[in-house]
């Protein structure tokens, strides 16, 4: 996955720019992004807190790190079924 060139810090400062009431094309040419990697963003992190799109990064990785030890243990699980379901 393709990181982001700004950090959520940065990322939400750009949403409450706009916010406080900079027009979106002028914060978008400020910080060299498109109007849609803006408003991707002010989904993604609209009314968020620095300290929440933290939270939200760190559950992020934790998810992703239980979704790999589940879809290993799936495998070990499938692999123990096909060897017992072997005749030996």
């Amino acid at each position: 996955m393709k990181r982001s060139r700004f950090t959520e810090e940065q990322i939400i400062g750009m949403i409450k720019e706009q916010e406080a009431g900079m027009p979106t094309v002028e914060v978008c040419r400020k910080h060299g992004i498109s109007s849609a990697s803006f408003y991707k963003y002010k989904a993604k992190f609209g009314g968020m807190d620095v300290s929440d799109a933290r939270k939200l990064k760190s559950l992020e990785v934790e998810n992703a790190k239980l979704k790999k030890l589940l879809a290993e243990q799936m495998l070990d699980n499938a692999m123990l079924k096909d060897i017992n379901s072997k005749k030996w």
